[in-house]
């Protein structure tokens, strides 16, 4: 929908309707106007002046209405130049009112122009006859002005559309990335902690009841992270948190829940850990957690090894796994390794993963620190 006139607008416009009512009168300027007919003029009396007005005073609604403003100016201008009434300042409202139509009119825009031009040729037909001296290459010059009237407008219109469709197309990207990073989010916290648990209770119905209790709270203790991940995914769509912000604990604390879980996972790192951008940890944190998902799902109960290497440009990352012992708990979508690449890459890193000839699995990852 074309924007409401503000008030300033309002005020703008009725100051142009005032404006060339107002130096219609003003000796100097009163008779530069449009003429077409350049008849002998009558004198001025009260019809004239009502038509004088009528060619000036509707701009106040040029925004508002832009077909009646164009109707009243336009009839009021044939009906001047028809009458032979001196040229008027006011006679500039007819340009106004083409502009005016170009650009905000929204219904009749294909049949305006094709009613304008069918009265113009009446109009010049009617002055013709009234004895004009114009010739006919005059009468299309001066239709040629008023039509660029209309295409100013109308240029003018497009230009407001193609701005606004591009500002629509990028809003809907920005949502688009938006939505795609949030799915991105729930698919690395809740396959990590929900295959965690299914783990756990699988696990519970092969242990001593002693066993089975410690089990029963990792789960519980599992289930809690969840919910606290969670949280903030939904505080982050709020927009009371920063959505690109590594969840509580970092790797310490996810490996030893993948331990917890039944994974026998070793945490190596080498080098010293040094300072890094908030999208760069996220994504190796991402990395590791969705590396052990994996290794829960595919290769439970085997040796899984996360080694980082901290350097001074880079951190490394390499994510290890032995041949699974037993069935997974499925195949897995292939979603989760692209969306790691694409997380990586977006802060100038890149992962590569596959499978090893000993029939183990391996995911690296090498993430710049700071994002260039």
């Amino acid at each position: 929908m074309w924007p409401v006139t503000g008030f300033r607008s309002r005020w703008w416009d009725a100051g142009l309707a005032a404006g060339l009512v107002v130096f219609a009168f003003v000796p100097g300027v009163a008779h530069q106007g449009v003429d077409l007919a350049e008849l002998p003029d009558r004198p001025l009396d009260v019809l004239g002046v009502v038509l004088l007005v009528a060619q000036g005073l509707p701009v106040a609604a040029r925004r508002r209405a832009p077909g009646w403003c164009l109707a009243v100016v336009g009839s009021a201008f044939v009906a001047n130049q028809l009458l032979a009434y001196p040229t008027t300042f006011a006679a500039l409202g007819l340009l106004v009112a083409l502009y005016s139509a170009g650009a905000h009119l929204r219904h009749g825009r294909r049949a305006v122009p094709l009613v304008a031009t069918i009265v113009y040729i009446g109009l010049a037909i009617g002055v013709h006859l009234a004895g004009s001296p114009e010739q006919p290459a005059d009468y299309v010059a001066f239709w040629l002005v008023l039509t660029g009237c209309w295409a100013g407008g109308a240029w003018v219109r497009g230009a407001a559309a193609r701005d606004a469709e591009r500002r629509r197309l990028a809003d809907e990207a920005v949502v688009a990335a938006e939505r795609a990073r949030i799915a991105r989010e729930l698919h690395d916290v809740v396959t990590h902690h929900v295959t965690a648990m299914v783990v756990q209770a699988d696990a519970a119905q092969y242990v001593s009841d002693t066993a089975r209790v410690s089990t029963l709270a990792t789960i519980s203790d599992t289930g809690r992270h969840a919910l606290t991940d969670l949280r903030y995914l939904l505080g982050a769509l709020r927009g009371s948190h920063d959505a690109d912000h590594e969840p509580a604990g970092g790797l310490a604390e996810l490996v030893d829940r993948t331990r917890a879980a039944g994974q026998p996972v070793e945490l190596v790192e080498d080098g010293e850990p040094a300072p890094m951008a908030d999208a760069v940890r996220v994504a190796a944190y991402r990395v590791v957690q969705e590396s052990l998902t994996n290794a829960l799902k595919h290769a439970a109960g085997e040796r899984t090894v996360v080694r980082v290497r901290h350097h001074a440009d880079r951190l490394d990352l390499e994510i290890t796994s032995d041949g699974a012992t037993r069935p997974g708990l499925g195949r897995g979508s292939g979603r989760g390794l692209v969306g790691l690449r694409e997380r990586v890459g977006v802060v100038g890193g890149e992962l590569t993963a596959g499978a090893r000839p000993d029939g183990g699995f391996t995911v690296t990852a090498s993430i710049p620190r700071e994002m260039a």
